[in-house]
């Protein structure tokens, strides 16, 4: 018989993953949801059919009636909390936890110590893809674990949640953070080289078109659509981020977190991070990591905001 699912977290990410595991995955039985805003499960699970999601009061009750509960959460200590209310509250014993979450290394073995000496079984396993690539189930889960947990969890990961997956079966949990944390570096410095060739070409009379082309047609893929993202203007007038600054701020300490443990000195995100930090002192938290292209901009003499291409708005 299937599982029993249980899902926590329905933020940008959480909301398109939980969707592909509720429309694709073999589910028998309502799966549960828990957002820390009930009115937002409430409102999610009203675009399915009767009967296909059911919303919890609260995690420990999710967690008494499922088998396998994933967890997708913006933030450490948010994670560390529930973990910690949770087995105050509820047996854990025999069922299989699936943290989602972007968390330190250190937290992930933290949290997955907790669980398993409960009795848990604890599969890492962080995503890398956009909040769209989430709704369209095209992620990219990366897992780790014991081999035996880890089998039970990727049923739900490629052609549910993703489009492929790294397995790092047999390995310790903290291995797949350790990869996402690393990747999503990649992210930080591939927006700040789109702004600072944006930008530069700006001022020096290029104008930004063709840059815009060059990106298209060399390295397409989110290259070409963080280039969008910038030069349509949304980074300062997106009512909500897609990838909010603070969690790249945490993303990037986490980073030089885990570069200083080893000695090495990543001096592309340094500077990254300097820019996020501006962004977050503009915009505050409705600040977007493809803002990075106007602390550039105003650091070159230009105004943050910048003129929307036609076309892209």
């Amino acid at each position: 018989m299937a599982p029993k699912l249980f899902w926590i977290g329905l933020g940008n990410m959480g909301r398109g993953m939980c969707k592909n595991v509720i429309n694709k995955a073999d589910v028998q039985h309502p799966v549960l949801v828990y957002n820390r805003t009930k009115q937002k499960a409430v409102e999610y699970s009203t675009q399915f059919e009767e009967g296909r999601v059911e919303v919890v009061d609260s995690v420990a009750a999710g967690v008494a009636k499922a088998d396998v509960i994933f967890t997708i959460l913006a933030k450490d200590d948010v994670v560390e909390a529930i973990v910690d209310d949770l087995l105050g509250s509820t047996d854990v014993k025999g069922k299989l936890f699936v943290e989602c979450s972007t968390i330190h290394p250190d937290t992930t073995a933290r949290v997955s110590k907790k669980l398993v000496d409960a009795g848990a079984e604890f599969v890492a396993a962080p995503v890398f893809g956009a909040p769209a690539m989430g709704e369209l189930g095209q992620l990219v889960g990366v897992l780790a674990g014991p081999e035996a947990s880890v089998q039970k969890a990727r049923p739900f990961f490629q052609g549910v949640m993703a489009k492929a997956e790294i397995n790092m079966s047999g390995l310790p949990y903290e291995k797949a953070l350790q990869l996402k944390v690393i990747g999503n570096t990649f992210i930080l410095n591939m927006v700040e080289q789109i702004s600072e060739g944006l930008v530069l070409s700006e001022k020096a009379g290029l104008g930004t078109q063709y840059v815009r082309d060059f990106i298209h047609l060399i390295f397409q893929g989110p290259f070409a659509a963080y280039a969008d993202r910038i030069l349509s203007g949304k980074y300062h007038t997106m009512d909500y981020p897609l990838f909010p600054v603070d969690l790249a701020i945490k993303d990037a300490r986490h980073a030089l977190s885990l570069a200083e443990a080893a000695g090495v000195h990543m001096g592309n995100l340094d500077v990254g991070l300097a820019h996020l930090e501006e962004v977050k002192q503009h915009q505050g938290e409705k600040g977007d990591i493809a803002s990075i292209y106007g602390a550039v901009r105003a650091k070159a003499g230009l105004k943050y905001e910048n003129e929307p291409t036609p076309g892209l708005e």
